[in-house]
């Protein structure tokens, strides 16, 4: 049977609408911060502890934005809208930099299957659920009569 993992990610909002983001260090994508939930872990409390490893920034949730499957390798990535309540921004082992974001500059720095959860997160209408190979987004057929 094959297995899922399950990641975590916090689109980090501030009061001026700038996203927190960080370049990866082992492919150098801009991407919101976030990694694999741990077995024992609460998926919100997985956003938190992502975001504080790899950002310095303390964030509480505010709501499950959207769920994405990549299809080629089973990972399934919950997001959450976040907002900062402390902390300092640094990078770690696992990020270059650390910026906040415009949505302008999130569609032109980071990946279609990253941009769309950013702007996902901005949006206010209920939790989106989108399939992707990896890079692009898979189109949802539609119901077959």
């Amino acid at each position: 049977m094959p297995l899922h993992s399950v990641s975590v990610a916090g689109v980090v909002v501030r009061d001026d609408g700038r996203v927190l983001a960080i370049r990866r260090a082992d492919n150098g994508t801009w991407e919101p911060p976030g990694g694999v939930l741990e077995l024992d872990e609460r998926p919100e409390d997985g956003a938190v502890r992502e975001v504080l490893e790899e950002t310095g920034v303390r964030v509480s949730v505010e709501r499950l934005t959207g769920v994405y499957k990549n299809m080629t390798r089973g990972v399934v990535a919950l997001v959450f809208r976040c907002r900062p309540v402390g902390g300092v921004e640094r990078t770690s082992t696992e990020s270059t930099a650390v910026e906040w974001l415009t949505p302008e500059e999130v569609e032109k720095w980071m990946g279609e299957v990253y941009a769309v959860r950013v702007l996902d997160a901005l949006d206010a209408s209920a939790p989106h659920v989108r399939a992707h190979d990896g890079r692009h987004l898979i189109e949802t057929a539609p119901p077959q009569a």
